[in-house]
């Protein structure tokens, strides 16, 4: 098993936005069908949960009381 010392430095959020554009931009090069449908899916899974992290990280959540 290869460590790409790159990306271990790269942080969560970093990597989620490198994984959606590196996969709209393989859906872009794909014909119209099954797969490039799956990748644009994968890429908008990869945005929210972009999006979840920032949430979930903001200093504006405070937990229940």
């Amino acid at each position: 098993m290869q460590h790409h010392r790159y990306e271990d430095m790269l942080t969560f959020p970093d990597r989620l936005e490198k994984e959606a554009e590196r996969l709209r931009q393989e859906a872009e090069a794909t014909p119209p069908g099954p797969e490039r449908e799956a990748l644009l899916k994968r890429a908008r899974q990869a945005e929210t949960a972009l999006h979840i992290n920032e949430w979930l990280t903001s200093p504006g959540l405070k937990p229940p009381a």
